[in-house]
């Protein structure tokens, strides 16, 4: 065998030679290096009794390596490993799904989900909302990066982790406050809440927010949250520390004690949470969302102390609550079959047409005894209901006029404080706006509000600005997508007289601000950034903007005469001195009545503007 290995290296060692010598090797050369490569094709073509020995033994000894590192599963061995999942173990792990997938967002974020409570409580409490967020830098500030570290950085030569600080945020509200026992649920529980399971207008929906904004904190600085109550008829506020427990989705209360209510309210609620987070101003931050919130919600008082100790004050616009949204029952039109059967299953109604006339809103016996007429059928028990029953009075609704679902349970921004709205965030010549009549996707009624801006110190070189909100609360991240924006990109603007890539929104001097409210607003995540594709909402915002089109156009075509007009008159007015001369010499006049007639013509002329 050692011999064998010898003879292998000198033939490699004489072929690596031979290669690098040109011509080939011929004569006594090639005689001395042909036996050897005998040599080896003869060991490669009959291998010896101790090579086969030898493979065998490694194969083997390879066999039984890949079997210790190996261990097969059985069925029950899988079952061991399978156990329940936590909706808090779900979203700790996938917080991105939540919006605090990065520093700047996370904390925004947090300050969304707050003020939202904050506004839905003091609304439905009666009470002219007082809310002040405070914001308190704990860490060194971060240093923006120099121009050679973000060329490098962008070059992906310099990985630099994101840049994170340390921050306490405080949320007080003037509200009617929560009652001790409803505090660790509300703050230490996902999924939690008074608003999932009723058709009503309201900004928060989901009961998810605060809670996951509490265990991000608590996840990234360790801090656990604090809140503060205080109930009217209560001496003393009640104080709690806590954190989530995200195995079981359950409060872990860690600290209670009541305490004095050091503000001039008699009641309210403060939430302090520590986190990492990243403050910057400008587009999607803090002092947006706060400007834009003063905007939708004008009988709201707002004051915010940013990381540098800066004061805002936002004083409220009116003293007038909007009205208050009232709960309703779903709309037939767009309920889907599953969700019908299901209703059908739990109702008390004994038959079907009390089922439609007690379970749905805008179906009077009239409207059912129509149903039932269009599907061919009498009214028949739910004792024990045939699907295909059913099924034929689900065909039927969308066949039979219902009314639409009831206004009463919305409470749309208005157009006049839409058009206000607008006109404080642009200076333009032109403003207009809409509101529709409330329409329906699976049985939830929705209203679509659009005010348009236009001219003015608007940017004609810059796209189309675009202002989104939902149930009154801007919406600042993943414009793209948004239904709002696929309906946008989609129109043809440039028979307005502005330029617009394909599929892309328009550029000259021009703003929007879409409002959508409904019962149960689809966004495409927890995290409510942006609107679901439904063909039923994105049909009532092509509406609405092409109505504000309409009133563009009526614009843009006046203006356009006016400018024509405008023209026409400056020449004219450049020859009527001449026409005075002319006149003066053919008929003679003196000086004084020729610029008496120059002076009437043109006072003729300005008035010819004025009605044009």
């Amino acid at each position: 065998m050692g011999k064998r290995k010898q003879v292998l290296k000198i033939t490699d060692e004489n072929e690596e030679k031979s290669t690098k010598k040109r011509p080939a090797p011929q004569g006594e050369l090639f005689q001395k290096i042909e036996p050897r490569l005998k040599i080896k094709r003869s060991e490669e073509e009959d291998p010896s009794e101790e090579d086969e020995k030898l493979a065998k033994a490694s194969g083997s000894k390879a066999k039984s390596k890949s079997k210790k590192g190996f261990k097969p599963e059985n069925a029950e061995s899988l079952a061991r490993r399978q156990r329940e999942i936590s909706v808090s173990e779900f979203f700790a792990k996938n917080r991105h799904l939540l919006g605090f997938d990065n520093p700047k967002k996370a904390l925004l974020t947090t300050v969304k989900e707050a003020v939202d409570n904050s506004l839905d409580a003091c609304e439905e409490a009666g009470i002219l909302p007082t809310i002040t967020v405070k914001l308190k830098r704990l860490s060194a500030k971060i240093a923006e990066p120099t121009e050679e570290e973000a060329k490098e950085n962008a070059k992906g030569k310099k990985r630099m982790p994101a840049a994170t600080e340390r921050y306490h945020l405080s949320i007080e509200d003037n509200g009617p406050g929560i009652v001790k026992e409803q505090i660790p649920k509300i703050f230490g529980k996902l999924l939690y809440g008074s608003k999932f399971h009723r058709l009503k207008m309201s900004r928060g929906q989901q009961g998810i927010g605060i809670s996951a904004a509490g265990m991000y904190g608590h996840m990234t600085t360790g801090k656990p949250m604090q809140i503060t109550s205080k109930l009217p008829k209560k001496p003393k506020a009640y104080f709690v520390e806590l954190v989530i427990d995200t195995k079981t989705n359950k409060p872990d209360v860690l600290k209670e004690i009541d305490l004095d209510w050091p503000h001039e309210s008699s009641s309210g609620t403060k939430v302090e949470i520590t986190l990492e987070g990243r403050y910057q101003r400008g587009r999607q931050s803090i002092d947006e969302f706060i400007l834009q919130n003063t905007l939708s919600n004008p009988h709201a008082e707002f004051h915010f102390v940013d990381p540098d100790g800066q004061k805002f004050d936002y004083p409220r616009k009116t003293d007038d609550l909007p009205p208050a949204p009232t709960e309703i029952k779903p709309h037939p039109y767009g309920v889907e079959l599953g969700r019908f059967h299901q209703m059908v299953a739990d109702t008390h109604a004994k038959t079907m047409k009390k089922f439609l006339t007690s379970e749905f809103s805008r179906v009077s016996e009239k409207v059912a005894d129509e149903i039932f007429k269009t599907a061919s059928l009498k009214d028949f028990s739910l004792s024990n209901p045939r699907p295909e029953q059913v099924n034929k009075i689900h065909e039927a609704i969308p066949k039979v006029a219902i009314m639409s679902p009831p206004t009463d349970c919305i409470v749309p921004i208005g157009e006049k404080l839409l058009t206000e709205t607008l006109r404080y965030q642009t200076k333009a010549d032109f403003y207009t706006s809409v509101t529709r009549s409330p329409s329906v996707y699976r049985g939830n009624p929705f209203i679509v509000e659009c005010a348009l801006a236009y001219g003015g110190e608007l940017s004609g070189e810059e796209a189309m600005s675009v202002y989104r909100f939902a149930n009154r609360v801007p919406l600042q991240f993943q414009p793209s997508a948004c239904a709002t924006m696929r309906v946008l990109t989609k129109l043809d603007w440039k028979k307005y007289g502005l330029n617009q890539p394909k599929n892309s929104l328009p550029v000259g001097p021009v703003a929007i601000l879409i409002h959508i409210a409904s019962v149960w607003v689809p966004f495409t995540s927890e995290s409510k950034e942006a609107i679901a594709d439904y063909p039923e909402i994105k049909q009532e915002i092509r509406l609405a903007v092409l109505e504000c089109g309409r009133q563009l156009s009526l614009h843009v075509s006046r203006s356009r005469r006016a400018a024509e007009a405008a023209r026409k008159a400056n020449y004219i007015d450049t020859y009527i001195p001449f026409i005075g001369e002319a006149l003066q010499e053919m008929l003679k006049i003196s000086d004084q009545q020729r610029d008496k007639v120059i002076s009437t013509l043109r006072s003729t002329l300005e008035k010819s503007k004025l009605e044009g």
